[in-house]
C-alpha cells in the first residue's frame, strides 16, 4: 500500500543534524520511504491512503540502543537502603546487587521473563521507540543465558518493534566461578557464544571491561570468539576506571563502546578512526550520582558519533522514558537538543549496526517515524517526561500508542 503523509513539518536527522523540511510530504510504500521532501514538490502519484498529520513534526522513530530490559526481580529495596546510607559493599555482602538478580533471574520462567520485560519495554515504545536493543547478563550460564535471549527474540516477534539482541555473558563473574574469572570466559568462549549464535539467538556480543568485572585481556578473548563466529562486539568501558576499553573495542571495530566517563583523548581518538561510537548514558549517571562527566570536548573533536540510551536496568538505571534521557543528556553532560535528537535516531542506529536502513527519514529507510505534536523538536528534550501526543508509525503503519 502506497500511503501519503501530509501536513507535517520533519526533523529528518539526515547527516545527524536536524535537517528540516517545512512543510513535508512523505511517502512509504512496502514498509520503507519511496519519497520525502517539501510538499510543493511531490510527484505526481496515486496513494492508496492520505494521512493529515495535523502540523506535526515528524522525526525518526527513537532508537534506545543499550538496554537490559530482560531480568528477574527488583532491587528498589537497595536502592532504599544505599539512601539510607548502606555501602554497596554491605549489600553485596549480604547477597545484593547483581547477585541478587542473578538469582532472581535465574529462578523466573520464560513466561514469567517475558511478562515483566513486556511492561517496561511497552514504557519505551509510548516513550516513542521503535527499535531496541536489549542485552542478556543476568544468567551467567548456558541454560539461563538461553532463556534471555529467547525472551528477547519473542519481544521482537510479538511487539510491533525492532528488537536487537546482544549476548553480554561477560557481565559478571557467576558464583560457580568465584575466584576464576579465566576459566568462566573460557566457558564463554568454548560453549556459550558457539551454542547461542548457533541458535540464532544472537545479533552482536558485548562485555563489562571494568576492574570490577573482566580485564581488557580477558575481554579480547571474547571479542576474538565473536570475530570467529562472524558477530559485531560492543563494549561498556570506562565507567568507573581507564582500562583503555574503548581503544580496545576500536580495535576490533566494535559497534560502539558505551559510558565512558573515563575515557582519555587517545580513547576518543582510537574510536573515530574505527567509526565506534560513542554510547553515553546519563540515566546511570544520574542514579550513581556520579561525578566525572565523560569528555565531551574530545568526542565532539575528534568527529565520534555520540548515541544515548537509557540503560534500563535493575541496579543503576531503572529507566522507562528515553525521552527523559534526552532531557538528561542536555542538562548533565551540556549536550544540545539537536545532539541528542540525533543520540536516540541516526547516531543509535548506527551503534546497532542499522545505520543503513534505520534512524533518519530518507528514500530507502524503512518508514519508522513519529508524528509528534510540539512546537520544535528541542520539545523532545525540554519536557521532563509526561506524555506528549503522538503518533507513531513502523513499516509504514501507525500503531496504537
Amino acid at each position: 500500500m502506497k500511503t501519503l503523509w501530509q501536513h507535517c513539518h520533519v526533523a529528518s536527522m539526515a547527516q545527524g543534524t536536524y535537517s528540516i523540511i517545512e512543510d513535508a510530504a512523505i511517502v512509504t510504500s512496502a514498509g520503507h520511504i519511496e519519497w520525502i521532501g517539501p510538499r510543493q514538490q511531490l510527484p505526481a502519484l496515486i496513494a492508496d491512503r492520505t494521512v493529515d498529520l495535523g502540523g506535526a513534526w515528524v522525526t525518526p522513530g527513537l532508537i534506545d540502543c543499550h538496554t537490559h530490559a530482560v531480568f528477574g526481580g527488583n532491587r528498589s529495596g537497595e536502592f532504599e537502603q544505599r539512601l539510607q546510607g548502606v555501602s554497596y559493599a554491605e549489600i553485596a555482602a549480604q547477597g545484593g546487587g547483581i547477585a541478587s538478580t542473578v538469582r532472581a533471574t535465574r529462578a523466573a520462567s520464560e513466561d514469567q521473563l517475558f511478562a515483566s520485560a513486556r511492561q517496561r519495554v511497552q514504557a519505551l515504545m509510548h516513550d516513542g521507540v521503535t527499535t531496541l536493543e536489549i542485552k542478556s547478563g543476568y544468567g551467567l550460564d548456558l541454560v539461563s543465558e538461553r532463556k534471555l535471549l529467547k525472551v528477547i527474540r519473542r519481544l521482537g516477534e510479538e511487539l510491533p518493534l525492532t528488537v536487537r539482541s546482544t549476548c553480554l555473558a561477560a557481565h559478571a563473574l557467576p558464583p560457580e566461578y568465584k575466584d576464576r574469572a579465566d576459566d568462566y570466559i573460557s566457558h564463554i568462549c568454548d560453549e556459550m557464544l558457539p551454542a547461542l549464535a548457533a541458535e540464532g539467538l544472537v545479533d552482536a556480543v558485548d562485555a563489562f571491561c571494568e576492574y570490577l568485572a573482566f580485564s581488557p585481556a580477558q575481554v579480547e578473548r571474547v571479542f576474538i570468539k565473536a570475530r570467529e563466529l562472524g558477530l559485531p562486539v560492543k563494549l561498556h568501558a570506562e565507567q568507573l576506571s581507564s582500562l583503555a576499553g574503548s581503544s580496545l573495542a576500536a580495535r576490533y571495530q566494535a559497534l560502539s563502546a558505551d559510558h565512558l566517563e573515563f575515557m582519555t583523548e587517545d580513547d576518543a581518538i582510537a574510536m573515530a578512526a574505527a567509526g565506534t561510537v560513542a554510547v553515553l548514558l546519563p540515566g546511570a549517571f544520574y542514579f550513581l550520582r556520579e561525578t566525572q562527566l565523560p569528555p565531551m570536548d574530545a568526542l565532539r573533536k575528534h568527529g565520534v558519533k555520540i548515541a544515548i540510551a537509557s540503560d534500563l536496568n535493575p541496579g543503576t538505571s531503572p529507566a522507562l522514558s528515553l525521552r527523559l534521557m534526552l532531557n538528561m543528556a542536555c542538562t548533565l553532560f551540556r549536550m544540545t537538543p539537536e545532539e541528542a535528537l540525533a543520540g536516540v535516531t541516526l547516531h543509535a542506529a548506527t551503534a546497532l549496526g542499522l545505520g543503513d536502513s534505520h534512524g533518519s527519514l530518507e528514500v530507502g529507510k524503512v518508514a519508522d517515524f513519529v508524528a509528534w505534536q510540539i512546537e520544535r523538536p528541542a520539545d523532545l528534550a525540554y519536557w521532563l517526561g509526561g506524555d506528549l501526543p503522538k503518533r507513531v508509525v513502523r513499516l509504514g503503519h501507525e500503531i496504537s500508542n
